[in-house]
């Protein structure tokens, strides 16, 4: 009997324990997000430079607002690469609540998640704290992955956070694997936004196929 995931959240042991999912360290698991890059072109970059400064220039003036996250990072990103356009497709998931004791304070926040394909997903944590960690949305996009009724291609996935970016892979299997990319963040020098959309694209290309 198939197990149907609800919209809730879930945490990683949660997962383990249900459907025995493993994570993989090996690099050869998830190249998808190293080899292979599609290439921007300069229009891009100076577009994603913009992204970038606005971001750096809004945590200027704290706390930030919800919304701020998809407003002024995910879907001007999401605009550059023409994933607004056929072929591929925006869906919105329901939106889950999370709240996580931080000092004695509680942080709330938010889950979104928007599908461009049936394979690939997008998840955006919005929080008035900037730092919400991605943690928070990894045991979530991997449950989505899960429910992906293609079993024979791999399944990917990305998590927002506005200043940081990661990407998922999920293969299902016997038991379940999935591996994580490494984090791409804001702060860092350069701008690890054109890797971002570089591996986005690659992504798109693969479930595309």
């Amino acid at each position: 009997m198939t197990q149907t995931i609800q919209a809730k959240v879930i945490d990683l042991r949660y997962l383990i324990d249900t459907f025995g999912i493993q994570l993989v360290v090996d690099d050869l698991f998830f190249r998808e997000w190293q080899e292979d890059l599609s290439e921007i072109n300069d229009l891009d970059k100076q577009l994603l430079d913009k992204v970038k400064m606005g971001y750096l220039n809004l945590l200027n003036y704290p706390p930030l607002l919800e919304d701020v996250v998809r407003m002024a990072v995910v879907d001007p990103l999401l605009f550059i690469g023409d994933f607004y356009l056929a072929p591929f497709y925006v869906k919105s998931e329901e939106s889950i609540d999370i709240a996580v004791p931080d000092e004695d304070v509680i942080i709330k926040g938010r889950i979104d998640t928007l599908v461009l394909k049936e394979q690939l997903w997008v998840m955006i944590i919005e929080s008035k704290r900037a730092s919400f960690s991605v943690e928070q949305g990894l045991a979530q996009i991997i449950a989505y992955l899960l429910g992906n009724s293609d079993t024979d291609k791999p399944s990917f996935g990305m998590i927002a956070t506005g200043s940081e970016f990661i990407f998922v892979k999920l293969v299902k299997g016997n038991p379940p694997c999935y591996a994580l990319s490494k984090g791409f963040l804001m702060r860092n020098p350069g701008n690890e936004l054109y890797d971002v959309l570089r591996i986005l694209k690659r992504l798109t290309q693969l479930v595309s196929a």
